[in-house]
């Protein structure tokens, strides 16, 4: 389903397709998710050879978390 983040199931089988040898490409066919989703997910969580479905997993949660800091008020520099 287009949209829905990724689960940590389907992040434990990008482990165990990426100690596999398989592509990026083969690991989205058989997740049913764009090849880009899964290149974005392994490329932002420590690539091919360091990639840990857990730790990415712990990282979405704490992006996810609700409420964020506005950006203006993160950066008082921009602000003015």
């Amino acid at each position: 389903m287009p949209g829905r983040r990724l689960s940590f199931e389907e992040r434990c089988e990008i482990k165990r397709c990426l100690k596999r040898g398989l592509t990026l490409a083969e690991i989205a066919v058989g997740l049913g998710r764009p090849t880009s989703t899964v290149s974005r997910e392994v490329g932002r969580n420590g690539g091919r050879e360091s990639y840990h479905a857990w730790w990415a997993q712990g990282r979405a949660n704490q992006l996810a978390k609700r409420p964020k800091v506005f950006t203006l008020e993160r950066h008082r520099r921009l602000a003015r």
